[in-house]
């Protein structure tokens, strides 16, 4: 069944592709370099104070990722996309998985950072994280991508510990008309888009899509084929409406199902190795419904509901998972005086889940209901105008694990010229316990113990789990004092508590067991520099730094809360000799893990784009270019490291 899947799939996603060689369209020309240094500070986020707010104004470590820079520098994912970001950690595991953090605690099921996709929170109760194949976008409909580093707890909630992505994709007024996309390669082997927007009346437009692609394997450290293939179709509608000239209305969805190869060494209790490789085929499927009404009283008032459905469901050989989550947000925003702009909210959660598991993992219960209660408040406060302002707020929060929490921050920014702002900030916030860390069973190994007897280790989770927390410092300067230049630094310090531990069980006939805990604690500090610089009016730099240090407090607590380099660094330029011709170099170098299986690695992106006529775009992009294949991280889970492969492609971008 699941083969006959794939080759429908298959014959889709090749369908998609023709249909993008079978009719002319547009591309609009690139507008990276059209913005000066001043138009990139003033853009405009939503991330630091659920309101727009320009990006030089915002009390927090803030990158803004454009559309631009994402088909510049050929991202064919969002965690492609997210590498530019300085202090974010990406690592891709093989051709279906990634890794992706913000200041440290990098793994595959990373729990500390929060990726929302146009407010809705991607989010799964399962591990506290984000299952990154599931979340896909049509990358030519991301009007931009927000990267906030540092707690973002006040407004958004748990599990925005070390940070907050926000991925905001465009109005459908402005995606009318027709757009087809189709490549391939040698990694990206085939890939596909069609969209069509348009006008349903004088006060609404709307869009739909689907998408799809091929990726082949990658080449295992044992120099043989991974069995990491993956194949995906996604399709999806947004609806924007504005009944008056107060209110506007917003809905939207996407569906997708997708066929997942991987590869794993589990252990078993069969002799006489007591383990086993298995190549398996996941098939994952999976939706979503969002709903959002904004209106307007005046200039300094409005309110915004949503509400969104998320469903997904993972069918591997020993789990078999399936999640439904309902989520309520309501916030208002008054300005309660001349001096402040307040903002205000609450919010509503239940999540169900099925499972079905075999062998290696075990549940206290195959099934489980969860609820969250949530409300934050925050003010801006303008101490002196145009110059001195303060914000303060709290999330307070109710969830089934750990009971309340509350999350505060306090910040302050200063402007004492134009050119210049510096700003500090003190938060809390808390990773909360997830599913996996209250009533989890694995079985990590089995060995023998004497003729007819077998001994196994084993993890379990706990009831007694509770948050992890951390108390952050951060401080931050932007200047530009040239005006073709730009400089946007920030330094951290986090200190961690109750972090994740594992302490031994005794009693247990036939185990070395372990049960989470909270008896690890760390800190982190480091610096992130971002910079741009506009050299000439058609070449363009942006240069990015990040350090990141980390100090363990517990036994083996490197391995308990995920790994991250020291030090990242990568180089853009964008090139744009003639008005029809692109050339683009991202060059990134990343450091050695701690983990010293990792080492450190260098690599140079390439993507060559020409538009013969205003409605056409083709691009050659290479991939890892400096290496045949490269190791960036191994998978959590009875991993087999697999390399990441050296890759080309083309593709063709036309408009009608």
């Amino acid at each position: 069944m699941n083969h006959e899947k794939r080759a429908q799939q298959h014959w889709l996603i090749l369908a998609i592709a023709c249909l993008a060689y079978a009719f002319p369209t547009p591309s609009k020309s690139s507008d990276l370099l059209e913005l000066s240094v001043e138009d990139l500070l003033n853009v405009e986020i939503i991330s630091v104070s659920k309101k727009a707010k320009s990006l030089n104004d915002s009390p927090a470590a803030v990158y803004v990722i454009t559309q631009d820079d994402i088909k510049r520098i050929g991202a064919t994912s969002i965690p492609e996309a997210l590498r530019i970001a300085p202090g974010i950690n990406v690592a891709r595991i093989d051709a279906n998985k990634w890794a992706v953090s913000a200041r440290g605690f990098n793994s595959r099921f990373a729990n500390k950072l929060l990726v929302l996709i146009d407010g809705r929170n991607t989010y799964t109760r399962s591990f506290s994280g984000v299952y990154w194949e599931n979340q896909d976008v049509m990358l030519e409909d991301v009007e931009r991508i927000e990267v906030i580093r540092g707690p973002g707890a006040t407004l958004w909630g748990a599990n925005a510990v070390n940070g907050v992505i926000n991925i905001i994709t465009k109005h459908s007024a402005d995606t009318q008309g027709g757009l087809l996309v189709a490549g391939g390669g040698t990694e990206e082997q085939g890939f596909g888009a069609f969209r069509y927007g348009g006008e349903l009346n004088s006060n609404t437009t709307a869009r739909a899509y689907i998408k799809g692609f091929v990726r082949d394997k990658n080449t295992s450290t044992s120099a043989n084929e991974a069995e990491d293939d993956w194949n995906k179709v996604q399709g999806g509608f947004r609806l924007d409406s504005q009944p008056t000239t107060h209110d506007t209305i917003t809905a939207q969805g996407d569906i997708y199902q997708s066929i997942i190869q991987q590869r794993l060494t589990p252990p078993t209790f069969i002799p006489p190795t007591y383990q086993q490789t298995i190549n398996e085929e996941i098939d994952a499927t999976g939706g979503n419904l969002l709903v959002r009404h904004n209106h307007i009283f005046s200039s300094t008032s409005d309110y915004s509901l949503q509400v969104f459905y998320d469903y997904y469901k993972r069918d591997e050989d020993f789990i078999t998972e399936s999640r439904h989550t309902l989520d309520i947000d309501f916030q208002h925003r008054f300005a309660l005086l001349d001096w402040n702009d307040l903002i205000w909210g609450a919010g509503y959660r239940y999540s169900y889940d099925d499972w079905q598991l075999a062998s290696v993992f075990q549940l206290d219960s195959p099934s489980r209901n969860d609820q969250l209660f949530s409300a934050f408040i925050q003010d801006e406060i303008t101490l002196i105008d145009e110059s001195l302002w303060l914000t303060l707020g709290s999330k307070f929060e109710h969830n089934d694990y750990s009971g309340f929490e509350a999350q505060p921050t306090a910040r302050i920014m200063w402007a004492p010229h134009h050119q210049h702002r510096l700003w500090v900030a003190a938060s809390r916030a808390v990773r909360t316990p997830s599913r996996i860390n209250n009533g989890v069973k694995i079985t990590a190994a089995v060995f023998p113990t004497g003729p007819d007897s077998v001994t196994a280790i084993t993890v379990n989770g706990s009831n007694q789990f509770e948050s992890e927390e951390v108390i952050s410092y951060e401080f931050g300067y932007r200047t530009t004092f040239i005006d073709n230049l730009s400089i946007d630094f920030t330094a951290f310090y986090n200190d961690y508590s109750h972090l994740k531990s594992n302490e031994s069980l005794t009693g247990i006939p036939n185990e070395i067991a372990t049960v989470f805990a909270n008896n690890n604690s760390a800190q982190t500090y480091g610096f992130e520099v971002a910079t741009v610089w506009q050299m000439l009016d058609w070449w363009r730099w942006d240069a990015n730094y990040s350090l990141f240090k980390m100090e363990f407090d517990g036994q083996d607590a490197a391995a308990e809360t995920g790994i991250s380099p020291q030090q990242s660094v990568s180089f853009r330029s964008a090139i744009s000799p003639t008005k029809d011709i692109d050339l683009d170099l991202l060059f990134r170098y990343v450091g050695t893990y701690r983990d010293p299986d990792i080492n450190d690695y260098v690599s140079l992106d390439i993507r060559l784009a020409w538009q013969p006529i205003k409605s056409l775009e083709l691009s050659l992009a290479g991939q890892n270019l400096l290496a045949e294949h490269h190791l960036e991280y191994t998978n959590t889970s009875f991993p087999t490291p697999i390399e990441i492969d050296r890759g080309m492609y083309g593709k063709l971008v036309w408009h009608f």
